[in-house]
């Protein structure tokens, strides 16, 4: 399917691996050219040079920390100009004991899940409006939708994203520029991967055992856990020509573990 999106150039920051190395992939396959940005330098070099050889489209790597006033402005010095804006991070440690919190973690994780965002899109939205095109997914967490203890660090800034995107897509939806939020639950990224690797060594189990005990202790309907790729096509399709009627959406991608009726 051609999503209309070829020739386009997207913004992928915070993408050098997981979900978002998956969307950048996903849109590049598209024919979208793209900017991909990240702490790390090295792993960002290989992701954006694999890109690139696997669609042949320009891939651009920017080392920058999309969380800080410098690395944003190193974001809009390589692409003032975006169509496409596609937005993660790395998850925050776990919290097993809501106590053990301090006031510099709270800090820390809204400089980095709902300030850093919210910063982004304002950086780009304006350019978006006035050439009448523009597609911003936040790539977030079920935890904004789900409570729980040890996702305390992830769910509420990520809450308090999308209720700034709901609210700030009403007000650019007339003018073609569409924000829409993915919040997956629990997927085969190289986070939770190491984490079953390591658990299965301590039980000396293998990985596979211990990876569907973890889907059947979680009761995940679907059976197993997501792949990145899930979410990198749904991000593409969020950017794509055909997503301009889809306006302030969070989309729970999790297999059916969290049930609600709207």
């Amino acid at each position: 399917m051609d999503l209309g999106i070829a020739g386009r150039t997207a913004i992928c920051a915070g993408a050098s691996r997981g979900m978002g190395r998956a969307a950048a992939l996903a849109l590049a396959r598209e024919g979208v050219n793209i900017v991909l940005s990240a702490r790390g330098e090295a792993r960002l070099a290989a992701a954006a040079a694999e890109i690139a050889a696997a669609t042949g489209v320009a891939v651009t790597p920017v080392a920058a920390d999309h969380a800080t006033p410098a690395g944003r402005a190193a974001l809009h010095a390589a692409c003032p100009a975006p169509d496409i804006l596609v937005i993660t991070c790395s998850p925050p440690a776990m919290t097993p004991d809501f106590r053990d919190i301090a006031l510099a973690d709270w800090q820390a994780s809204l400089d980095t899940s709902f300030l850093a965002p919210v910063e982004l899109m304002r950086l780009f939205m304006d350019g978006m409006v006035e050439r009448r095109f523009g597609r911003i997914v936040n790539i977030a967490t079920v935890a904004a939708k789900l409570p729980s203890v040890p996702r305390l660090l992830s769910g509420p800034s990520r809450s308090a994203l999308h209720n700034y995107a709901v609210a700030v897509a009403k007000a650019v939806a007339k003018d073609n520029v569409i924000l829409n939020t993915l919040l997956p639950g629990m997927f085969l990224t190289e986070t939770l991967t190491d984490r079953l690797a390591a658990d299965a060594a301590a039980r000396g189990v293998a990985y596979e055992d211990e990876r569907d005990r973890y889907v059947a202790r979680f009761r995940v309907p679907a059976g197993r856990f997501g792949e990145p790729e899930d979410i990198g096509a749904l991000a593409a399709m969020l950017c794509s020509r055909f997503a301009g009627y889809v306006v302030g959406q969070s989309l729970v991608v999790d297999g059916g573990l969290v049930n609600s009726l709207y």
